[in-house]
């Protein structure tokens, strides 16, 4: 005897299924409606007409857009970034760099991050969303390179990883998200022998 004679009931066709495709297209939306729009001025209808789909299909996802763009970065901060393993300092702290210049001056990216730090004063919930998907995650990477520098005798023990992380990301923060200046050719390779040498002295 079958489930649905046994109770009586029969379970609707695809009450609990979501599209996965129309999921990631409203993920897209929310990120294309930021950067154009700005946190505050957001809205659900936007972000639907954006992704192609209803307003209900974003509620039936998350109930508000806050919790939409928690659930975001989270994501995100899943992703995670890898930590470097050139072998030396200097090239753990040039890959560092890399990264955080793509993601920094991804175009997107450079609009919807400088939006969610001004919401994050604002908001706990924001706060401590991009707590954990930003600073938690790249002081990971920098206790990870702090601690293998010391292991290879380029640092001495008891080196910060916070002040490496200042030294490493700040000043190219400081120029991506809110200089806003194009990086010249080699910046990235002076940046990172800086950081080196004011992480050695």
């Amino acid at each position: 005897m079958n489930t649905e004679r046994r109770t009586g009931r029969r379970t609707p066709a695809g009450a609990a299924v979501l599209r996965e495709d129309v999921t990631d297209a409203i993920r897209v939306a929310v990120f294309e409606e930021l950067a154009a729009v700005g946190f505050a001025r957001m809205s659900i209808e936007g972000i639907a007409r954006r992704a192609g789909v209803g307003k209900t299909a974003v509620y039936r996802r998350w109930k508000s857009k806050l919790h939409l763009v928690l659930d975001l970065v989270a994501a995100v901060a899943a992703q995670g970034m890898p930590a470097p393993a050139t072998g030396s300092l200097y090239g753990d702290v040039r890959a560092v760099l890399e990264l955080a210049s793509y993601a920094l001056g991804h175009p997107v990216a450079s609009q919807v991050i400088p939006d969610l730090l001004v919401e994050a004063a604002r908001n706990p919930e924001i706060s401590d969303a991009i707590k954990a998907a930003l600073l938690d995650q790249q002081q990971g990477v920098a206790a990870v390179v702090v601690r293998e520098a010391v292991a290879r005798g380029e640092l001495p023990e008891g080196s910060d990883p916070d002040r490496a992380l200042d030294l490493i990301v700040g000043p190219l923060y400081w120029r991506l998200a809110v200089v806003r200046g194009t990086l010249p050719k080699g910046y990235l390779d002076d940046l990172a022998a800086s950081a080196v040498r004011a992480l050695k002295g």
